[in-house]
């Protein structure tokens, strides 16, 4: 472990060499406890980062493996999750900001990076988009509750409706995406198109 009690999340990487680094996170229930706006309200997950220097540029390899408590997205209740996923971010040494989310900017005055913060968002892409306990392991009283205060309520479940949202919202941005591409083609384009034929 190159991480130490103090400044775990801390990667001094002026003081390495190029080449490959290896790097492990333990994450507790205190380390969610302290981000109060964070989704997840306890866990133990373990990251592994492989971290590789070069001259321009470094690469960092995150592997998250475990178990979160999050609210169940139905009922509210507590829900445990488990989390595997792999993510690639690109260290990059530059002055211009970037708005690729997969590249980081390193400012030139920095010699160290604080992966707080990137541990915490990476698990929050890991979770599910939607958290929900397995068919009959809600709360009943809950879901009592929720049909009693529902305008609209039919017989369909909350996953067909979501399927139903999905669609024709697909279908409205699908729509929308001719329209602007029609509106947008200049004649001039066209008229160098039928120049190639």
């Amino acid at each position: 472990m190159n991480n130490t009690s103090n400044n775990q999340f801390i990667i001094p990487f002026v003081g390495l060499k190029v080449g490959m680094h290896d790097f492990e996170f333990e994450l507790t229930d205190s380390f969610f406890e302290e981000n109060e706006y964070s989704l997840i309200q306890k866990g133990n997950v373990l990251v592994n980062l492989a971290f590789e220097k070069k001259e321009t540029m470094m690469i960092g390899n995150y592997r998250v493996t475990g178990d979160v408590l999050v609210s169940c997205n139905r009922c509210n209740d507590d829900l445990d999750v488990s989390l595997g996923a792999e993510y690639k971010l690109v260290y990059k040494f530059d002055n211009a900001p970037s708005n690729d989310e997969t590249l980081v900017i390193v400012y030139p005055e920095e010699f160290e990076l604080d992966v707080r913060v990137t541990l915490l968002e990476l698990i929050n892409v890991s979770l599910p988009v939607r958290a929900v306990h397995d068919e009959g392991e809600c709360n009943d009283d809950m879901l009592d509750l929720l049909d009693e205060y529902v305008v609209n309520a039919d017989d369909d479940s909350d996953d067909e409706l979501y399927e139903e949202l999905d669609e024709e919202l697909e279908s409205e941005i699908t729509a929308e995406d001719e329209e602007d591409v029609s509106e947008e083609i200049d004649p001039r384009w066209e008229a160098l198109k039928n120049l190639k034929k």
